[in-house]
């Protein structure tokens, strides 16, 4: 073979080989890695293994992800947050996502939660911060002080319904958007409306928790919410049973269950106590939802001053205009109850 042969041949696998070597590299970088559509949630501070740790079970090639990784300096760039995973990306599109920071909203949701506990545990499961960090981000007296609130109404600021978050939100942009959605809420139709029954939004939220305790049907909630109005605005006491329930679950605990308020219970020494005490209590009950609170403001116009659970449509209430109708009622009630043996 003359020299001309051998170099053409060496050059020959030289290039096959070259081309072996860059195919193996485009390889890592440009063919499909993730096998299905996913999320991850990579936590504040997490280092790249972590990282790697939640990425493996999504892709084929881990050690191409690495490569890719390490050439486009992701472990120094890495940024928390919650990310969407397409099936087919190629580790090249995966790094590019995961530096650029750009998450996925989450769309975060909560119910009529009775304590700041509850809805802290709530909200955990849904961001990064845990329920400690968001109970005391709730209860922080610069904030409470700065927006006139306290333990004990703060609740009141939380509407529920979806809202949408990112996954690494803080405890504090989490309340504080919160409080600006409240405030959102309050426009200026609905703020008309509590200035015509004479009542301030915390007071309409506290008459609200009221209505979203007494009763869970939608459609009877502005019925409620017009015979307690007719009570306030006549000085009655509202004799609302749901307030006796939270005073004795503030002195035995949350998880003091009653199913029938006794005679007993109405002497509780609670400002709660709304047998005993004139007027709306101190406090939300609850938190109302967005029902609730606009059957406050859109409130049925009745005579109605008195109410008892019904025995022959469970789940609503008899309402009665005098207090002989309403002792019938209430016989009736008592009957029922006595016949399914409750006794607390």
């Amino acid at each position: 073979m003359n020299i001309k042969k051998i170099i053409l041949s060496i050059l020959a696998i030289i290039s096959i080989g070259g081309a072996i070597i860059g195919y193996k590299y485009y390889h890592k970088i440009y063919a499909k890695n993730v096998i299905k559509n996913t999320t991850i949630s990579i936590p504040i501070n997490a280092s790249f293994d972590e990282v790697q740790q939640l990425i493996e079970p999504f892709i084929n090639d881990s050690d191409g992800f690495e490569w890719v990784a390490q050439q486009k300096k992701y472990p120094n760039l890495i940024k928390s947050g919650r990310y969407s995973l397409k099936k087919g990306m190629n580790n090249n599109d995966l790094i590019n996502l995961l530096r650029s920071g750009k998450q996925t909203t989450i769309n975060l949701t909560f119910n009529n939660q009775d304590t700041l506990e509850k809805l802290a545990g709530r909200i955990s499961e849904q961001i990064e911060a845990d329920s400690t960090q968001i109970l005391a981000a709730l209860t922080d007296r610069e904030f409470l002080s700065e927006n006139e609130l306290t333990k004990a109404n703060v609740l009141g600021i939380f509407i529920p319904n979806s809202y949408q978050f990112y996954w690494n939100t803080s405890a504090e942009k989490f309340r504080d958007k919160m409080l600006k959605e409240y405030h959102n809420f309050w426009n200026d139709t609905r703020l008309a409306r509590a200035k015509k029954l004479n009542l301030t939004k915390k007071e309409v939220t506290i008459l609200a928790s009221i209505v979203q305790k007494e009763t869970s049907k939608v459609s009877e909630r502005p019925t409620v919410a017009g015979l307690y109005l007719n009570r306030y605005k006549d000085n009655w006491a509202l004799q609302a049973d749901p307030t006796i329930i939270f005073a004795l679950k503030q002195k035995h605990g949350q998880n003091y269950e009653v199913k029938r308020v006794l005679n007993a219970d109405l002497l509780i020494d609670s400002p709660y106590n709304t047998y005993q005490n004139v007027g709306l209590p101190p406090a939300p009950i609850s938190m109302p939802d967005i029902s609730s609170i606009d059957a406050v403001l859109n409130p049925e116009n009745h005579d109605y001053y008195y109410m008892c659970a019904s025995v022959t449509n469970i789940g609503t209430h008899e309402f009665a205009k005098s207090l002989g109708q309403h002792e019938r009622n209430a016989a009736k009630y008592r009957q029922w109850i006595n016949k399914q043996g409750i006794k607390r």
